[in-house]
């Protein structure tokens, strides 16, 4: 048998001989309607440290970009002052507590010569003040040392959590006032974003209490973990503000970058199909169909919105039916069965 008759034998076989044709059923399927609003990523733990001693700075140990772990030293005053203020109040306390001594023995003295009618009720009254007096000294003592050993301890400004160095305020051989800011910084991975949610919507976000935060660059999306709705409108503008608490993820996000916010306002029945499916020729959309008898029709259809590797479609198909997903092995199959009907 020649080439030629070969080919003409393989047009003319029915079209269940052709190769068989990968297809995917239409789909329907209920999703949800979304509504994309602006947003901006701020962290859900930061914090400005703050000077609570003044002094000559010493050491400054990170800077602006730096991760610092919890705990960590950031800065370091001259402490030579605050140490001899402690000792000061080391050695008061220590006196305190010798006077309290001696006042103990003249209270007990007085006590006994007081059982024994020897001395009036007034010099025993004046011995029990002394006592209490001295009590107060050691007590008041005491709080002086604590004073100053919170003193000393803050000489050194650690980390409170780990986290990333946003803002860097002094420099070594600065000095530092109480209450002056030292350095900013935020914990990583614990992230959320602000959006303002106009009133006409927010009643449909209150009730699905469903979003999706979307990326500007490379179409990536971040999960949400929790929704917190203001329970007051901006009386300026009219907005609900709206706090979404975004999930660990290792996509790079950063405080202060702007954020799509897709919020999830309805519901509604879709034909679904894979992308692959669909043939875009001119202005012209279709695609192959397969019917029961494994016939090959080419139908146009008319698509919707795409929902990652589907596509709806509006009309053109019904749900149960057959489209093949490979539109140029379709497009042979077509002609063939084409060929074999003249």
């Amino acid at each position: 048998m020649s080439p030629r008759q070969m080919i003409v034998l393989f047009l003319l076989l029915p079209a269940t001989a052709f190769a068989q044709l990968e297809t995917a059923l239409v789909l329907q399927s209920t999703s949800v309607v979304e509504y994309e609003l602006d947003g901006v990523i701020e962290a859900s733990k930061q914090a400005t440290l703050s000077a609570e001693v003044s002094g000559r700075i010493e050491t400054v140990n990170f800077d602006v970009g730096d991760f610092v772990r919890e705990g960590e030293v950031i800065l370091t005053i001259r402490d030579n002052e605050y140490r001899a203020g402690l000792q000061k109040a080391k050695a008061s306390l220590a006196e305190a507590g010798a006077n309290f001594q001696d006042a103990i023995k003249d209270f007990k003295r007085s006590q006994d010569l007081r059982d024994q009618k020897l001395i009036s009720q007034a010099k025993f009254d004046k011995a029990r003040a002394n006592l209490e007096t001295a009590e107060a000294r050691v007590a008041a003592a005491q709080a002086a040392v604590s004073e100053a050993q919170e003193r000393l301890d803050h000489t050194v400004l650690r980390a409170p959590y780990s986290g990333v160095v946003v803002e860097r305020y002094v420099e070594p051989g600065e000095t530092t006032q109480v209450g002056q800011k030292i350095m900013s910084g935020y914990a990583r991975g614990q992230l959320r974003v602000k959006v303002n949610v106009p009133q006409s919507l927010i009643a449909a976000v209150r009730q699905h209490r469903s979003a999706r935060v979307l990326l500007l660059e490379g179409n990536a999306s971040v999960s949400v973990d929790q929704i917190t709705i203001y329970p007051y409108a901006n009386p300026q503008n009219h907005s609900f503000p709206v706090r979404i608490k975004l999930a660990a993820s290792e996509l790079p996000i950063f405080p202060g970058m702007l954020v799509k916010v897709a919020f999830a306002i309805a519901a509604t029945d879709r034909l679904l199909i894979p992308a692959s499916a669909l043939v875009q020729r001119s202005e012209v959309n279709a695609v192959y169909v397969i019917n029961h008898q494994g016939r090959v029709s080419l139908r146009q259809v008319r698509p919707g919105n795409r929902l990652g590797d589907q596509i709806e479609i509006l009309a053109g198909v019904e749900a149960g039916e057959q489209v093949a997903l490979d539109p140029v092995r379709a497009g042979i199959e077509l002609k063939a069965q084409q060929d074999t009907q003249q």
